[in-house]
Formats: C-alpha cells, structure tokens, sequence
C-alpha cells in the first residue's frame, strides 16, 4: 500500500486517471499508467525484493569445477571498514582472493605472479565495498561449460546505508551500448590468460580495459539475476562522443507519403533541403490530396530536386513507402513522416553512417514531441504485449533508465518515422508487409525480418528530430479504425509472439507495461 501512497502523493491527477481507466476495464491503459507511476516510488525496489526472496534458494557453497580467483580491488579511495562485507560474502562462496593493493599483492603484476595460470581460472575482479548474493557463484559456474565462453556478467543494484537499492536489470549483450556505458565491469567474471591480464597490468582501470579486450573476441553471456550488490558503478560519459561521418557518403532516396497538411510538408523539406548530406533524392508519396493550397504546392516542387509519385486508395503506409521504393535510385532509404521537423543539419549523414554498417539493418533517430519529451528512443518488443517506445515522455536531461535514451544502442525496432536502411536490405527481406500492417506495427515487423538476417535495428540518439504527433489524440477511435488495428495487434502476436517472449534489449523484471523501464510489480 505504501507504493500506492507514494504513487498517489507524486501525481494524483495522473494517479486518478489510471484508476479511471481501470474501473472503464481500459486495463492496458491503466496498467501501463499505474507501471510508471509505482515503479518512480522509493519503495518500489524493496517490495520487489520482499516478494523475490520469498522465492529465493540458498544455495550451499559450492563444490568449484571451474576454478575462481576473485580479484579485489584495494588501490582507489575505501573505507577499510567495508572490505569485511567483501571477503565475507567472497569466503561464504568458498572462493580464492587475492587483495590487488595489500602487501603482498601491492599491484596488478604481483597478483598476476600468484594465479596458477596452468588451470585456466576464472578471473572475478570486485571493488573492495561490493558483496555477492548467496549461491552467486553457483550462478556462474553453471553458466561455464562453454569453451569459448570468456565472460559471463549478472544484473547488479547498490548498497547505500547497508540497504539495496537502484537495481540495473541489464540487458542480453548489446555490443554498440557497450561502446557508450560500460555495464559489465565490477559485476562478471572473465576466464583471462597470463597475457590479457599483463597487457593491462600497467592501468589504474584494469579490469575495464580487460573486459573490453576479452568482449573484441568473445559474445558475453548475461545471467538475468541480481548477484551483486555495489558500492558505486563505473562513471558514465554523456553526451555520447559526436559520429565521425563516412567517406564517400552514398545517395539517400527520402521517401515522405503525405496528404493535405501542406504546413508539415513544407516544413519537413525544408529540413530534408537543409541537411548537411551531399546527394539526396527526395520523394514525395501523394495520397489523394484534395486541399488546393496542397496540390499548388506539390505542382511547384523543383522537379529536379523532387519527385511527386501519386498514390490513391485507402491510407496504407506499407503499400505506399514500397511504391516509393520500387522507383527509388539510392543505395540508402530514409522513411520519413511529413510530420518531422529537423532541428539540426547533421541528422541524415549520422544516421547514414550508421545504416552502411554491414552488422545494422534499420536505424531510428531520437524523436521528441514539441515540448521537448521523448517521442521514440527505440522500440521494446513485448510492452503491452506487443509493442512500445522506449523512454516515452522523458525529458533529454533526465536520468531515465541509467541515461539509456542518451546513448546509441542495438534495438530490436525503431519507428518508421524516421527510419534509415539500406535498399538491398530493405528488398532482401521484401520490404513492409502490406498485407498484414497497413497502418501499425509495419516498421517493427519489418525490423524483426531484417534482425533474422543478421542487420540489427540500430537506435541513434545523436540523430534528434521533433515529431508532431499529437500526444493527447486518442488512437483509431473510430470503429473502422479500431478494427484495423485490432487485426495488426493480432498479426503481430500471431508472428512474433509478442504477448509471450521477452525483448533481449529489456528484461524479464522490468514491466511490460511501462515504456519507461519500471520494475516489474
């Protein structure tokens, strides 16, 4: 009850339509309201924790297969107070430690001396202060049967005040986040020749320039638990550095379907004529416009620098962005809404760069409604049982979920308002499916075809725009329209399982209600 307080005293307007929504039986709505609004108390993480150790198994200390050498870390500024939590939680697990700091091992070298490097160990570099679960290392070793495994890491959250708080329920590998925020360091173990360990012997940052030599050659395996409780994390760097564009930057066909609404159309190619980009073909998709100021404008294009494709019938997003493609000479697509407004010149080479990787399939900018909150920072497969923006209605500057929404990031989706790829891989998996998405769900069900193929959706903050999409209009409240979406709802569970299976860029305990990284209650 004590979360519902909280929740009700930060936002009781907000409180009161959750409630609203509930008793209406509009129980996605006021679920996903509620997710947000619990998981923001202080006391969220401690009912979680009340209800899992309820279901926590105390496992015995192990019988060690593998064998494991915990490196602690006494050189950086402690309380030498704490290290007893340390080696306490360390001998209850029955492991070796070895004191980097101390007499004996004053320094990364001299420990490299007192490892038995002819058993290939384990290696498990802590900070002095930090304490692992019980059974963490049961965790682990069950983890190490494969030969090429070389590092295997767990969710973590911080001990303030002896009390645990602030858990980072990770994701599964993400190898470009890992590029902006180191979330495996201090909370792994990495199996590390003689040689990884005296390449890095001589920096105060060690066990980071460890991990991210053994990760250049081996995929680390992510234990979906909470094993260790921290004193502090490794220092984040925000903003992410600026993209250094690519040489020899190829031509990009802009596809923008439009109707009526000459006022956003004309604002967003103006920004697509702004960019900083060196070869562009614009196309414009017209859907039956029938608005005089709209068909004038849309006549008067430069036809040297746009082309005007006409396209009419019933508004299907997916039929029109692929007639558009079929005619379209770039190398790179951008899907563009005609309701974007570009705030800054560097928006299409930085989300090219990233689109001509051979790994990336489809790459989303940031978008953010005209107040300035998050519109989109990627897709999280599985909110709502089917589909939600990640960090919607955050602001820039906020924290959010550990500054996820700042930095770039693999994705499992990203909207097609803004959506970049390349056009033989966009015909490789034959484009967006008409059929089954007119309208919603086409850019996520195209990013999963492409995401089979080995592209990987791509998330690129450094890519901002402003989208003017209403934030308060309802959706397809029409019955026609509410019907139609109905039906992509169900093709979309119907393939991908959405209502079943976890998105590996989020988490088991994080709410699939909120698009906001909640914890799950």
């Amino acid at each position: 009850m004590q979360v519902h307080f909280d929740a009700f005293q930060s936002n009781p307007r907000a409180y009161f339509i959750a409630a609203k929504w509930w008793i209406k039986r509009k129980r996605v709505r006021s679920r996903s309201q509620f997710a947000l609004l619990l998981g923001r108390s202080p006391k969220a993480y401690k009912l979680w924790l009340s209800r899992h150790r309820q279901r926590e198994q105390i496992h015995p200390a192990p019988h060690l297969v593998y064998p494991i050498v915990a490196l602690v870390d006494l050189t950086g500024k402690h309380d030498p107070t704490i290290l007893s939590i340390t080696l306490k939680s360390l001998k209850a697990e029955g492991l070796t430690t070895l004191l980097i700091g101390a007499v004996d091992t004053p320094d990364v070298a001299s420990a490299i001396e007192n490892i038995d490097w002819t058993v290939s160990p384990w290696l498990f570099p802590l900070q002095a202060g930090d304490r692992i679960a019980p059974g963490a290392v049961s965790a682990y070793l069950a983890a190490m049967a494969s030969p090429t495994l070389r590092i295997i890491y767990a969710d973590d959250d911080l001990l303030v005040g002896g009390q645990r708080c602030k858990p980072y329920f990770k994701p599964d590998w993400n190898s470009e986040l890992f590029r902006h925020q180191d979330y495996l360091t201090g909370a792994c173990m990495v199996r590390a020749s003689r040689s990884d360990m005296e390449a890095v012997a001589d920096s105060s940052e060690w066990a980071a320039r460890l991990v991210a030599k053994l990760v250049e050659t081996s995929r680390p395996l992510h234990l979906r638990d909470v094993l260790h409780h921290r004193q502090h994390r490794p220092t984040q760097y925000l903003p992410a550095q600026p993209l250094e564009p690519a040489r020899d930057l190829p031509l990009i066909s802009v596809i923008v379907p439009t109707r009526n609404r000459v006022d956003l159309l004309r604002t967003c190619l103006a920004g697509v004529a702004a960019a900083d980009y060196p070869d562009i073909e614009a196309i414009v998709v017209d859907n039956d416009s029938d608005d005089p100021e709209t068909l004038a404008y849309l006549a008067a294009l430069d036809p040297t620098r746009y082309r005007v494709l006409r396209h009419g019938g019933v508004f299907n997003y997916s039929a029109i962005n692929n007639r558009a493609v079929d005619q379209a000479r770039g190398r790179l697509l951008c899907l563009l809404n005609n309701d974007i407004e570009m705030i800054e010149p560097h928006w299409l080479a930085t989300l090219a760069t990233q689109a001509l990787r051979p790994e990336v399939g489809a790459v989303g900018a940031r978008l953010l409604y005209p107040d300035g909150r998050i519109q989109h920072a990627g897709v999280v497969i599985g909110v709502g049982n089917a589909a939600g923006h990640a960090h919607r209605f955050l602001r820039p500057d906020e924290e959010g979920y550990f500054h996820r929404h700042s930095l770039p990031q693999f994705t499992c989706a990203v909207t097609a308002a803004c959506l970049m790829v390349e056009h033989d891989k966009f015909l490789a998996v034959r484009g967006l499916n008409e059929r089954d998405f007119a309208v919603a769900f086409n850019d996520v069900d195209l990013c999963l075809r492409l995401n089979q193929r080995g592209w990987q959706s791509l998330y690129e903050p450094r890519a901002t725009l402003i989208h003017h999409e209403s934030i308060s209009r309802g959706l397809d409240r029409d019955a026609l329209g509410a019907a139609r979406f109905a039906a992509e709802l169900a093709a979309l569970k119907r393939l991908w399982k959405t209502d079943e299976i976890y998105d590996p860029f989020h988490h088991p305990q994080l709410s699939r209600d909120s698009e906001q990284f909640a914890v799950a209650l």
